[in-house]
């Protein structure tokens, strides 16, 4: 496909048909007359061979093709919006925008809280929006890169995308403080016997998949999509749960749970703000990488070990 002989108007044009499934509406949202839109509709059958929209009764539906071209439109939509907003030139203190950034609630906790505080100090007109790392991020990691500004991620996760490292962290245990068979310690075959508390998915890290290397495979009782309830799920129970160890310590006071150092040398966290190549020497996005690099600095070496809250 050459797509210097294209419109790229008409990605506009298929997005509002699409959302819309109304002319008129669609025509609306864009700024085209009625007449105008027909017209896109029509030269967009004529290239996709294929109705997109069709009459059902007195409404238009999707056609299968439609639902699919649905999401891949807004996600060219979000791309080419992206390009052509970036800047040769930024200044923090003047400008005015959004960065979106995916983030796990352990990565908000521990590193976007002060990464927020010093970009409320530095650059007043910039607003940062967390959004929850999906389920899907391995599989379509090129996808969710390409409609954001940034993934924070550890190492050993994904790969073959550009990052920047912000600091470590460690992998310790959370037990209940009345469990009635582990106290201070675990071994190795508590890890195969007890049952586990798990976030999502939590094979994808490096730290689980090395108990896999050493025979060990977790008895998932619970799995949750969020690091913060670890603790309340791990409470009076006989559950176990792998937690980094700078989020242990912020949840502290919250359960009554004690923190266990693993029984075999676990492998270090170190987590990294991903991009995509697109954003590489866009002004205002090299200013966020070099601002959460800093900030990253400034959290010097991974947290000492201990063994209660």
């Amino acid at each position: 496909m050459n797509l210097a002989r294209l419109d790229l108007n008409l990605v506009v044009a298929l997005r509002a048909l699409l959302e819309e499934r109304n002319v008129t509406r669609a025509g609306q949202r864009v700024g085209l007359s009625q007449p105008a839109m027909s017209a896109a509709l029509a030269r967009l059958r004529r290239h996709f061979d294929d109705d997109l929209l069709a009459r059902v009764g007195g409404h238009y539906e999707l056609t299968a093709l439609g639902q699919v071209l649905l999401a891949r439109t807004a996600t060219a939509y979000e791309v080419m919006e992206r390009l052509f907003a970036s800047q040769a030139a930024f200044d923090p203190v003047s400008e005015t925008r959004e960065f979106k950034i995916v983030a796990s609630d352990y990565a908000v906790a521990v590193f976007g809280a002060e990464l927020a505080r010093v970009v409320h100090e530095e650059a007043p007109g910039i607003r940062l929006r967390f959004t929850q790392t999906p389920t899907t991020v391995v599989d379509e990691t090129a996808t969710l890169l390409s409609t954001t500004d940034g993934l924070l991620m550890p190492h050993g996760v994904i790969s073959d995308f550009p990052a920047t490292d912000l600091y470590e962290d460690r992998w310790v245990f959370l037990v209940a403080d009345d469990h009635p068979s582990v106290g201070d310690r675990l071994t190795r075959e508590d890890l195969g016997r007890l049952p586990w508390v798990t976030y999502q998915r939590t094979y994808d890290a490096p730290a689980v998949r090395q108990l896999g290397m050493l025979g060990i495979e977790p008895r998932v009782e619970v799995s949750v999509d969020n690091f913060q309830l670890l603790p309340m799920l791990v409470e009076r129970t006989q559950r176990i749960t792998l937690i980094q160890a700078r989020l242990a310590r912020l949840l502290a006071p919250l359960a009554a749970v004690h923190v266990v150092e693993p029984p075999y040398e676990a492998v270090p966290l170190r987590e990294a703000l991903w991009w995509h190549p697109v954003h590489t020497h866009d002004a205002a996005h090299i200013w966020l990488r070099e601002t959460t690099a800093r900030v990253g600095r400034g959290m010097v070496g991974a947290p000492e070990a201990h063994t209660g809250f």
